[in-house]
């Protein structure tokens, strides 16, 4: 298996698959991991998600918790069923790979490549959207458990027999689970970002390489270097 791979891809598509590779999980482990990641949007997202939990628990009626989980819902629901496209477009393209590989034949920026390759580059797309898909879907099972959630939570208030304890225990049960939901969100976005650094592997390894180091800078500077991030940092 490893021979006939390695008998279709060249030292130059070797190397700009090994550094996508590095690159985007190399990123992931940075911005949720690493101890740079608390200086991140994630990070500050998660801590206003806890305080939106703590403000959700004196509240008697809770229909605009419920209507922004709602809205979370159908934002990742988007996503997902545009995935599902995504994927399907792929497997076309799979299935009728002699037609594509004529046609790109005569676009003056392609670069010749066998079937193999060719096969090689659309495994990839359809293994990062279907990483993707998984990870939407399962933001979306979170967010659901998120709302059964503020259903079930009783409310809090300070007054006669209020236990603070218990009080941040049920805030912090509703802040974990709703930043659960939004990291796999996060990773799915980002499995978007690397999808369009693969596709320019369709014309040269090069310029696959120079898309997937000018992702990393997007994500870094949203992520780490945002005025976004500088407002959600004020108090």
């Amino acid at each position: 298996m490893l021979t006939s791979v390695f008998s279709v891809i060249s030292y130059a598509d070797a190397a700009g698959l090994a550094w996508f590779l590095v690159v985007w999980f190399g990123y992931g482990w940075l911005s949720e991991h690493s101890p740079w990641a608390r200086r991140g949007l994630a990070d500050v997202g998660d801590r206003h998600r806890l305080e939106w939990a703590r403000q959700m628990l004196r509240r008697d009626a809770r229909m605009p918790d419920a209507a922004l989980v709602g809205n979370l819902m159908r934002s990742v629901s988007f996503y997902a069923n545009t995935t599902i496209y995504i994927i399907a477009g792929v497997l076309a393209l799979l299935g009728t790979l002699d037609k594509v590989i004529i046609f790109a034949e005569e676009l003056p920026f392609a670069r010749e490549a066998s079937r193999g390759l060719w096969e090689i580059k659309l495994v990839l797309l359809f293994g990062i959207f279907a990483f993707a898909y998984f990870k939407f879907t399962w933001s979306l099972r979170q967010f659901n458990l998120l709302s059964i959630l503020i259903g079930s939570t009783p409310v809090i208030k300070e007054g006669d027999g209020f236990d603070p304890q218990r009080a941040e225990v049920a805030a912090r049960r509703l802040g974990r689970v709703n930043s659960l939901a939004g990291d796999e969100f996060n990773r799915g976005i980002r499995a978007y970002y690397f999808g369009l650094a693969a596709v320019a592997w369709f014309v040269q390894p090069w310029v696959f390489i120079a898309m997937t180091t000018m992702i990393a800078i997007v994500l870094y500077r949203r992520d780490f270097a945002s005025p976004l991030l500088r407002a959600l940092r004020e108090e």
